[in-house]
């Protein structure tokens, strides 16, 4: 009865035009723009191989970007947009986060606004980790609790496709997982009468964050037994997991998102692009070193000639995505790109300095005017923000938004 009433509602609002109602995102946004993917490297994009030389449409394509040339009219290139955030690998993760590393990520925005409308408010992958990627991650809740990553294809593929046992003791886990939640809440609020009002005030924080796990998984409880699309899609007979097999997890994990938006598992996801000292073989030639080495280049021809091999072969994989994107269909039959944002970037601007300003921005789909390259003079008065860009997302989405950290318009009169 259930996938019945969904395929009929699918069917009506392909041909019956609603009026602007507030849950399908009001005037601001197509409502058909519903998905949101982020993907971040850790240690930054060559920003000299990235950039056009020329702004606007006909630019000639970069190094770094050439494998995404099939796609020129599927996204746009944005230069000299940053968070005014502070130096340094420690604070890698102000790509999401805004200007302060650590705070309330654009991802967790849009989650908490529009992913409960899925089986998962959120899904984190990460491909070539490490115990130094702790503590570095891209998403960060409402309250700075960072959110942990998945890293195996296997993993992924288990949640999103789970058998009929699996989903059972899934469904045993999220019930025992709410009763505990319950019994720690009604222990809170009874302490919470005997508490000075500094410590009021943190006890309200810690209600919001169990509040943000109480949806999240009343939402899995709601859904658990909906039939669940079993692809026909094959694993890997192993995980490639390993630093040195990132290029191999790449795919896989960008083959598993392209499902999971298909079949309307989630509407965000985050991928993070992490390895340190892996050297990699690319076309069958060992690189000169390790892929963090490399991004500390200082400059040198053959260190820098290295790392865009690397980075080359990561915009490889992601063209790999955009295709599946533009080749699946959604239930209106119209290509998953036409519904997804695909928003690429860093919060590295050079690596090979510590500098987080000017990072690397490629936005794909979304239903947006693509095939540009938007050039900002990042020290001219007033210049906006990656922020504003940011914002500008947020209302493709649907969000009545106007901020987002440190920024406060958008960037619609420049990318519509």
């Amino acid at each position: 009865m259930k996938q019945a009433r969904r395929r009929f509602l699918k069917a009506g609002l392909s041909c019956v035009a609603l009026p602007a109602l507030e849950a399908f995102g009001g005037t601001e946004a197509p409502a058909k723009v519903r998905t949101f993917v982020s993907v971040g490297a850790y240690l930054g994009w060559h920003a000299p191989a990235f950039f056009p030389k020329e702004t606007g449409a006909g630019y000639t394509m970069p190094a770094l970007l050439q494998p995404l040339e099939a796609h020129r009219e599927h996204f746009t290139i944005f230069s000299g947009l940053d968070h005014r955030a502070p130096n340094g690998h420690e604070a890698w993760n102000n790509y999401l986060c805004g200007k302060t590393p650590g705070a309330y990520s654009l991802d967790q925005m849009i989650a908490d606004r529009i992913g409960q409308k899925s089986r998962f408010a959120s899904l984190h992958l990460i491909a070539g980790a490490s115990e130094h990627t702790n503590g570095r991650q891209m998403s960060y809740t409402k309250e700075g609790v960072p959110l942990p990553e998945i890293e195996r294809p296997s993993v992924l593929y288990k949640r999103l496709f789970m058998s009929g046992a699996d989903r059972a003791r899934v469904a045993y886990l999220l019930s025992s997982g709410k009763s505990v939640l319950d019994e720690v809440v009604a222990d809170a609020k009874r302490l919470d009468a005997t508490l000075p009002a500094s410590d009021r005030a943190k006890l309200g924080e810690y209600f919001d964050s169990v509040r943000t796990v109480e949806r999240r998984m009343s939402r899995q409880i709601e859904t658990i037994d909906e039939e669940i699309p079993q692809p026909n899609y094959k694993l890997p007979e192993t995980d490639p997991i390993t630093p040195n097999l990132m290029m191999e997890a790449e795919e896989v994990l960008y083959d598993l998102m392209a499902l999971a938006i298909q079949t309307e598992s989630t509407r965000v996801i985050t991928f993070g692009l992490y390895g340190l000292g892996q050297v990699f073989s690319i076309d069958g030639q060992a690189l000169s070193a390790g892929y963090h080495a490399l991004s500390h280049h200082g400059n040198d021809p053959r260190m820098v000639g290295d790392l865009v091999k690397l980075e080359r072969s990561h915009m490889s994989k992601l063209a790999g995505f955009l295709k599946l994107l533009r080749e699946k269909k959604d239930a209106q039959d119209r290509p998953l790109l036409d519904s997804t944002i695909v928003l690429a970037g860093t919060g590295m601007g050079d690596a090979s300095r510590h500098s987080n300003q000017n990072l690397p921005t490629l936005v794909a789909g979304g239903g947006f005017q693509h095939g540009r390259h938007i050039a900002i003079q990042r020290d001219a008065a007033n210049a906006p923000l990656l922020g504003d860009l940011y914002i500008t997302l947020m209302q493709r989405l649907g969000m009545e938004t106007g901020t987002f950290s440190n920024a406060s318009r958008n960037l619609n009169h420049l990318f519509s």
